[in-house]
């Protein structure tokens, strides 16, 4: 299996990030909170953002459709 790493500093490859992308990571803020990538040196940024433009955001077209974010949905911290 050829793996294309995105973030060298944390080991962080390419189908990761498509992997977070599915599950609802629209922004590179939101893949570094998922897997860190883009959070030590910060090389690979502009990477991720390459890579979140080439496909669609699930959250953006939930919004579109005038859905509420989906923060909206979470319970109250106890």
């Amino acid at each position: 299996m050829n793996r294309v790493f995105v973030c060298s500093c944390f080991g962080v490859t390419e189908e990761q990030v498509r992997s977070h992308a599915e599950a609802g990571a629209c922004t590179p803020r939101q893949i570094a909170s998922a897997c860190k990538a883009g959070t030590d040196c910060g090389g690979c940024v502009r990477r991720i953002q390459a890579l979140l433009g080439r496909g669609s955001c699930p959250r953006r077209q939930l919004a579109d459709q005038g859905e509420p974010p989906l923060t909206a949905k979470l319970p109250e911290a106890a």
